[in-house]
């Protein structure tokens, strides 16, 4: 594995993950056919279940390996509650993806700290907010999210074999 969370138990979950990715994306496309609204239940239910057990602290590799995608009004909060000019906020830690988007330059982000810890928490992305996107509504539509998410967080690794197991039966 490239990157290690820290703990050895979610970097098993995670290569897990990867092995079973193909599955994964067949899962959750089948479950596409699942009515929208039984769908947010069964993820609702079994997010709000594995979020009992999760400590995202103990781990944070979201924050260590990706980017979130920051709107004009999550720069406009971010470079407030630094006291930055907006301009200079994004000529600091930002730059645009192929998509056009505002994305972090580098992992880790640069908020992170060594804790874990986020010291921008009260004033981040809205994109940070949502992680791991698992407890929204109309879940049919962010399945392939889904499962990529689920190589990057074990919450959302485990999330997903509660559906595995949900839908078999």
């Amino acid at each position: 594995m490239e990157h290690s969370t820290g703990n050895p138990a979610f970097d098993q979950l995670l290569d897990k993950s990867k092995g079973q990715y193909a599955s994964t994306k067949k899962l959750l496309q089948k479950a596409k056919k699942v009515k929208p609204g039984k769908l947010d239940q069964l993820f609702h239910e079994a997010h709000d279940e594995t979020f009992e057990e999760v400590d995202c602290l103990t781990c944070a590799n979201c924050c260590k390996t990706t980017s979130p995608i920051f709107r004009e009004r999550d720069i406009d909060r971010l470079s407030s509650h630094l006291k930055m000019k907006s301009a200079n906020f994004i000529e600091t830690y930002l730059k645009k993806d192929r998509d056009g988007l505002w994305m972090l330059q580098s992992s880790p982000c640069a908020f992170l700290g060594a804790d874990n810890y986020c010291s921008v928490y009260s004033a981040r992305p809205g994109a940070c907010r949502e992680y791991p996107h698992t407890n929204r509504k109309n879940m049919h539509q962010i399945t392939a999210l889904t499962a990529r998410n689920t190589l990057v967080c074990p919450a959302v690794h485990l999330i997903v074999e509660k559906i595995r197991k949900g839908l078999q039966r």
